[in-house]
């Protein structure tokens, strides 16, 4: 027992690690040099927003008990009311879930955002959509319709967390518009070093997030209880580990593969994308399958991802960071392949079309994908043109072309002017007319 909760408590810390800092270096390398710093600091204000929230009234809604179909009471276990102290590990286990999702929609509006339009966001979305889209994943009782009907085998949130968040940052890119001058003007990563480090951050941390995602069927309180908790442990922490492992590497040898094809490069910008396809793909169904199946899913996850990143282009689409092209498409991928792949032998005990399990789970994750859909994106839209409407979600052209540091922070992530002496004043704002544009998705295009 002592060892399992020093497990998760690492667990715990490799998760959080996944937004801050491995997300914001990942998302921050791929911005131009005037966003950087804005873009970090949309996954950092993430985490503390989301935390507080979780607390308060997060936790209970979405494994606070009773049988609310959508989501238990918010005031049940309102500031962790009435949870052990014991269980605590768990309450933060599960709030770094909450907060890296709601900060992998920071990328599909990158450059052009309010800080504080950002702010009010965070709190509703999470509200809305996340706190109860976990209940109805990770938690409600078997009476409740959405865990009865559905039925869609989910380990580690391909619905709840890459869906939801893919659906969010689509539905906000449409609302919000493009940046100035996209696509005409050339946006590219302004540090692909930090992205590159970022992705193996992710890397790391997601094992956090696949391997600590082991629920227990048992109590410990018995010898025999203790003994099948121990075997069970193993045998599903060892599934996990490997399949996350061989799956991402799958995924980004497919997206170098297509991008190869189809650019005639292979490019580091692909490989990192290939590796976050291959784990958001894998997260669904790092239980569910075989070393086989986790290959499968993360080499088609890779393909399928790169492909479709450049769709946005012929769509009018400005998902600035491909987070509609790798979360919502390799959730969705993850999700439904599940229903090909899945054995008896996995933590679902189902098998899948491919190993003679009928059409039966196939439809299960279909339909799983398709709530995840649904509910996110009514409710973003709802949230997201009442921030438009009122408070304005984005900062002015002028603002936007001089640079989104310099206008909502007074800072620049590069201070690269200093007096000829070398002994002067140094300004904390770089001159964007010295500047010479670059394009964020050329590896992508």
């Amino acid at each position: 027992m002592d060892g399992y909760y020093a497990f998760m408590l690492v667990a715990t810390a490799f998760v959080l690690m996944m937004t801050t800092p491995a997300l914001a270096l990942f998302y921050g390398g791929m911005t131009r040099s005037k966003s950087v710093l804005n873009m970090m600091m949309m996954s950092y204000v993430s985490a503390a927003v989301v935390g507080i929230l979780w607390v308060l009234w997060g936790w209970s809604m979405a494994f606070g008990g009773g049988d609310g179909t959508f989501f238990a009471n918010p005031f049940t276990q309102f500031g962790l009311k009435g949870v052990d102290t014991g269980d605590y590990i768990t309450v933060m286990f599960q709030l770094t879930f909450a907060v890296i999702t709601a900060a992998l929609i920071s990328g599909a509006i990158a450059d052009r955002v309010k800080l504080s339009s950002w702010m009010v966001f965070l709190p509703l979305w999470v509200t809305l959509s996340y706190f109860p889209l976990a209940h109805m994943v990770f938690s409600c009782s078997d009476s409740a319709l959405i865990c009865t009907k559905i039925g869609a085998q989910d380990y580690a949130g391909g619905t709840a967390v890459h869906i939801n968040a893919g659906v969010a940052g689509l539905v906000l890119a449409l609302i919000i518009g493009k940046r100035v001058g996209w696509p005409r003007d050339p946006m590219r990563p302004h540090n692909l070093t930090l992205t590159m480090l970022g992705a193996g951050l992710l890397w790391i941390g997601w094992y956090g997030f696949n391997v600590g995602s082991i629920v227990f069927g048992d109590d410990w309180s018995t010898a025999k209880g203790a003994a099948a908790n121990v075997a069970q442990f193993y045998s599903e922490t060892g599934r996990t580990f490997t399949n996350t492992t061989i799956a991402t590497m799958a995924a980004m040898l497919g997206w170098l593969l297509i991008e190869r094809m189809l650019h005639g490069k292979a490019t580091t910008l692909g490989a990192a994308s290939g590796i976050v396809a291959g784990l958001v793909a894998i997260t669904p169904a790092c239980g569910a399958v075989d070393l086989v199946g986790a290959i499968a899913i993360g080499a088609i996850a890779g393909a399928v991802c790169a492909w479709a990143v450049g769709l946005k282009f012929k769509l009018g689409l400005d998902d600035s960071l491909d987070v509609v092209g790798v979360h919502l498409v390799g959730g969705i991928v993850g999700t439904v392949l599940i229903g090909l792949f899945s054995t008896s032998d996995g933590a679902g005990g189902v098998d899948g079309l491919f190993y003679g399990g009928g059409l039966g789970s196939l439809g299960d994750q279909v339909l799983g994908a398709l709530v995840a859909i649904v509910w996110s994106g009514v409710f973003t839209a709802v949230i997201g043109f009442a921030i438009k409407f009122t408070i304005g979600w984005r900062i002015s052209e002028d603002d936007e072309v001089e640079g989104i540091d310099s206008n909502q922070h007074g800072e620049s992530g590069y201070d690269l002017h200093t007096s000829i002496s070398g002994g002067g004043p140094r300004t904390g704002v770089l001159d964007a007319s010295t500047r010479t544009p670059g394009k964020s998705e050329g590896a992508h295009a």
